[in-house]
């Protein structure tokens, strides 16, 4: 956990500010874990707390306002290490600027430079708080988002900001090819069929931990690959038990019939909260997640909840965190290496299986719920590479 930074004002009246500002970020306990709700609060000004109250009044989604957060949290970080001022609202195009130069530079130049890109008191305050974990540049797709939740929380001051100004656009697109490195994945392997019946094996047992963990994975994956924040968030309203249907899609009118459920999404990263957007559980999946409703004895709320060191259900949902460090623990537990692997994993692993299995990709898209074609189908393409021939050419 990060350590909550220092306070901005000596002595009790600072002290007095944090407690009151964390008090007011109590509202949000459902999108900020107790612990952030803290750090934040030795960060943010009272304006910023009370826009972050009035966004989530105005009905922004849990995952947006969270981002937001984190977001506007760490910018302010970065103004008080960089300026040693708060952030100014709206923002001068030139601070913009030294944003950028802070965060996207060249590692070559670097070299011969020293106060080139992020000066090293700055990055060294950023580390000692938790908010910068690498020596580099940052990735652009980063960049481009602090300054999007940048420029969203202007507008919601009622202030008009620089961010589209010709000086800054050219700006980050200097920065951005003086800074090129290759794109990561959110996770480095995909959390393929054969991997996650390795992670189901690690909790095959008859514990309350197990079944919650079972339920989770499988119904993560078979789902579509759902996001770690949409696995958090599920309820047991969103359930809605289905006619059972045709083991083999091919024979309609056959007597071996599987269980089925759907999950309707309500607002996701891709739908909004009146969407009618639902997708399947069938067979194995189904009878995991019911057993471990039953188990434990769920019939509202939150789907997956903390289970504390005593093995008693908390009443909690767990945090999108939570079910990355679950996923890992299963990951170490099957031999493998967690760092190699997040709760994205579930995502790319269940286009990529698809893929593998021949299945078409519109059809996949149905159940993962990709908005865009073309990131959908990056998976299908690396499948499809490395079970092809033209790489085996001198094989």
């Amino acid at each position: 956990m990060p350590e909550v930074p220092p306070a901005r004002t000596g002595g009790r009246k600072s002290t007095e500010l944090v407690a009151r500002r964390a008090e007011a970020l109590d509202a949000l306990d459902s999108v900020l874990p107790f612990d952030r709700r803290d750090f934040l609060a030795g960060l943010l000004t009272d304006d910023d707390v009370a826009t972050l109250r009035h966004l989530a009044r105005e009905g922004i989604g849990a995952n947006s306002l969270r981002a937001l957060a984190s977001d506007l949290g760490y910018l302010e970080a970065w103004s008080l290490a960089a300026t040693g001022l708060s952030l100014p609202w709206p923002a001068p195009q030139a601070l913009l600027i030294k944003f950028v130069a802070h965060h996207l530079w060249d590692l070559a130049k670097r070299e011969t430079d020293p106060a080139h890109g992020m000066p090293v008191d700055v990055a060294a305050t950023l580390k000692s708080q938790g908010l910068l974990r690498s020596d580099g540049p940052h990735a652009p797709a980063t960049v481009r988002r602090r300054l999007s939740s940048w420029s969203t929380l202007t507008k919601w001051r009622g202030l008009t900001g620089t961010f589209n100004a010709p000086g800054l656009q050219s700006a980050i697109r200097l920065a951005v090819r003086a800074s090129a490195r290759p794109r990561g994945r959110k996770s480095k392997k995909a959390v393929t069929a054969d991997i996650l019946a390795a992670l189901l094996n690690t909790c095959a047992g008859d514990r309350l931990v197990d079944m919650r963990d079972r339920a989770l994975l499988i119904t993560a994956f078979a789902s579509g690959g759902r996001r770690r924040s949409e696995i958090a968030s599920l309820r047991f309203e969103q359930i809605v038990e289905e006619e059972p249907v045709p083991a083999d899609p091919k024979v309609p009118d056959s007597s071996n019939m599987l269980p089925c459920l759907s999950i309707r999404l309500g607002r996701t990263k891709t739908t909004q909260a009146d969407s009618d957007a639902f997708v399947l559980l069938v067979g194995r999946p189904v009878l995991a997640l019911k057993g471990w409703l039953e188990r434990a004895g769920i019939a509202e709320g939150a789907l997956f909840r903390g289970i504390d060191r005593w093995g008693n259900l908390e009443t909690r949902a767990l945090t999108p965190q939570a079910v990355n460090l679950i996923l890992k623990r299963r990951v170490a537990e099957a031999g493998l290496d967690p760092a190699a692997f997040s709760a994205h994993g579930l995502r790319s692993g269940y286009l990529t299986e698809t893929a593998r299995r021949g299945i078409p990709l519109p059809e996949a898209m149905q159940q993962s719920q990709h908005r865009s074609v073309q990131q959908a189908s990056n998976y299908y393409n690396d499948a499809e590479r490395t079970l092809g021939r033209a790489a085996r050419v001198l094989a």
